[in-house]
């Protein structure tokens, strides 16, 4: 990592933990754990970690699980340059799945659609979760969370409620907590940009959004299920940020729940299996072009007032 780099992350870090979070601090809400985990005992989960598939999310063994893509390639795997979301799924109440397939009409039409991650806006949670690269930068009352684009950070506030009133914000309000070896992240109060859906399908959500996040270090074989229902469903990328397919030590397992009864007629869940990535950190940035691909002026993101 180069020196630049160390700088731009410790400053991300020593910032958020010392700003004061955007909301009132009235009445707080939530469940903050009783006893601060001792040091010694908490989960390490440095270095780079690869979940280089598209669209990312790893289908359940059982149960509820995540929109997924209609449109196959010949071997079997979603087909990315064809994103036709599932909107039958039971999970989908009648105006969610009249959302998905119209984006999927789209797609079918080969006309596509405009994302967060294609338009480079914030994609919020769970959407973030698609990318290829994830570093965690733990301290003991807050964890910086940073993905493959450079502009893609979160910050989770360690034993701490969330505040009775927020704002919404790209990324929401995350609270977190170790549960033994589990890192457990709570978070509320999605913001709304201009392509407001929770994954690559048009998928919307509403401010009922909750999604809690279970971070564990997991034996290879333990995961494997999970890998091996993640290669049947996903594309698998590469290219600059991949992993050592020979490798059989400890994974990083994200296990979610998502929530959202203004959308969803259940909770469902969903994984992904992180392996050490081979590659150093990329250095990039995603970079807004004033036209999108059809030629229409983007709504790339701009700032209703300078920041300083």
């Amino acid at each position: 990592m180069n020196m630049q780099r160390r700088g731009v992350l410790l400053w991300l870090i020593m910032a958020a933990a010392s700003a004061t979070p955007g909301f009132s601090q009235t009445v707080a809400v939530g469940t903050v754990a009783t006893e601060t985990q001792s040091a010694a005992s908490i989960p390490d989960f440095s270095g780079i970690w690869s979940h280089p598939f598209l669209t990312g999310f790893e289908p359940p063994q059982s149960g509820p699980g995540p929109v997924t893509n209609t449109s196959r390639r010949p071997d079997g795997r979603a087909n990315f340059q064809r994103l036709v979301g599932d909107y039958k799924n039971p999970i989908l109440k009648p105006e969610a799945a009249r959302i998905v397939k119209e984006h999927g009409d789209l797609s079918l039409a080969g006309k596509g659609y405009q994302t967060p991650s294609n338009q480079c806006w914030p994609g919020g949670v769970p959407y973030i979760f698609w990318d290829f690269l994830l570093q965690m930068f733990q301290t003991p009352d807050h964890i910086t969370m940073i993905y493959r684009q450079g502009n893609e950070v979160r910050h989770v506030r360690m034993n701490q409620p969330h505040p009775a009133k927020l704002t919404p914000a790209w990324y929401g309000d995350s609270v977190g907590r170790y549960d033994g070896d589990t890192l457990v992240i709570d978070t509320v109060g999605i913001k709304k940009g201009p392509f407001p859906m929770l994954d690559m399908y048009g998928t919307p959500f509403t401010d009922k959004l909750h999604v809690v996040e279970r971070y564990r270090l997991v034996d290879y074989a333990a995961a494997k299920d999970a890998i091996d229902r993640n290669d049947k469903e996903n594309t698998h990328a590469g290219l600059g940020w991949d992993f050592d397919p020979n490798y059989r030590g400890k994974v990083l397992q994200l296990h979610f729940t998502v929530e959202d009864d203004g959308v969803f007629t259940t909770p469902w869940t969903s994984t992904i299996t992180y392996r050490p990535s081979v590659d150093p950190w990329p250095e990039l940035i995603c970079a807004e072009n004033p036209r999108d691909f059809d030629h229409s002026v983007s709504r790339f993101p701009t700032a209703g007032k300078p920041d300083f």
